[in-house]
């Protein structure tokens, strides 16, 4: 891992968390509330992998498609009728495809420095 992580990694984290979370300030549950929380649990897994490994794309590309589908979650789910739902989900959908996007560019660049950032080769001791 690596000594420092990026802001966009730490900030995916804290806003997966809030989408996992954001039950407990809409009070929905069923269908629509199962799906924010396994997005914001998915969110928080491609920050983990973003975490330790800095060079790896796929995470990034992840966490964008994650917010994307957060973000439209309340249309193709149909709880644009629950207002503090639907505003948690097109907030922190856009949040998380927002960094994920920007973490993207940073992972490109990463990558491009050091192409070994995106998956490092574990060393077994020779006997």
């Amino acid at each position: 891992m690596r000594k420092e992580a990026r802001w966009t990694d730490l900030a995916l984290v804290v806003v997966g968390l809030a989408l996992a979370l954001s039950y407990l300030w809409h009070g929905m549950l069923g269908f629509g509330g199962g799906s924010m929380l396994v997005l914001g649990t998915a969110a928080i897994v491609a920050a983990i992998l973003s975490l330790t490994r800095p060079g790896a794309v796929s995470s990034e590309i992840a966490a964008t498609v994650i917010g994307v589908l957060a973000f439209v979650l309340p249309w193709v789910v149909g709880f644009t009728h629950e207002p503090v739902a639907a505003w948690s989900a097109w907030i922190l959908g856009a949040g998380i495809a927002a960094v994920g996007a920007y973490g993207l560019v940073m992972a490109v660049r990463a990558r491009r420095r050091d192409p070994e950032l995106a998956w490092t080769q574990h060393v077994v001791g020779r006997l």
